[in-house]
């Protein structure tokens, strides 16, 4: 259930601060900066269409990506935050993290529902309302989960599927203690009012 870890395009950036930010962006790229693992901060520049494109196709901060700048390293890094402009809502700025595999991370993992018709109370026309779109769960950098399943076989009108009802990756956990609900199954408004 692991993804393929896909690769990112970088250059290195020789300035640093607001003049050398500017400078980028003005020939076309976005800043950032690679931290992490007890090596040096490495100031990036990525082509600002190239990343435009990747952050348009979804979970850009849930995805374990291999950055390879050129002439330079070639790590496994996390996005840990894109700035985008206020007004026009596009990046501005890109914060990387590098990681091991074996070091462990919280992530926000897509929650997916299947088998929606084998639910009884579905059939019946009760509604799934999602209470969570996404769970944050600590999990390995190795073995980063694409989703998690929620399976909806044989729930009724009014059952809550919490946390704990559902199988999560191996060596996945949620970050919060408590059994927080993801899901229920509401009666559609006509059963409930003659109820």
């Amino acid at each position: 259930m692991a993804r393929e870890i896909i690769d990112l395009e970088a250059q290195a950036r020789t300035g640093t601060g607001k003049g050398a930010a500017r400078q980028a962006r003005r020939e076309g790229y976005v800043p950032g900066i690679i931290y992490g693992d007890g090596k040096e901060p490495t100031p990036i520049n990525m082509n600002y269409n190239y990343l435009l494109k990747r952050l348009r196709q979804g979970r850009f901060l849930q995805t374990l990506f291999n950055i390879k700048v050129a002439g330079g390293e070639e790590a496994h890094v996390i996005c840990r935050g894109v700035q985008r402009d206020v007004v026009k809502d596009l990046p501005t700025h890109v914060d990387f993290m590098r990681i091991h595999d074996e070091s462990r991370i919280n992530l926000f993992i897509h929650v997916e529902f299947v088998n929606h018709e084998a639910s009884p109370g579905l059939k019946r026309g009760g509604t799934l309302t999602v209470i969570r779109h996404e769970v944050e769960l600590e999990v390995l950098a190795g073995d980063i989960p694409d989703h998690i399943t929620v399976d909806l076989t044989g729930k009724q009108i009014g059952d809550v599927i919490h946390v704990n009802d559902i199988e999560l990756p191996a060596g996945a956990v949620p970050t919060v203690s408590r059994n927080f609900a993801i899901a229920n199954i509401a009666a559609p408004t006509g059963l409930a009012a003659s109820e």
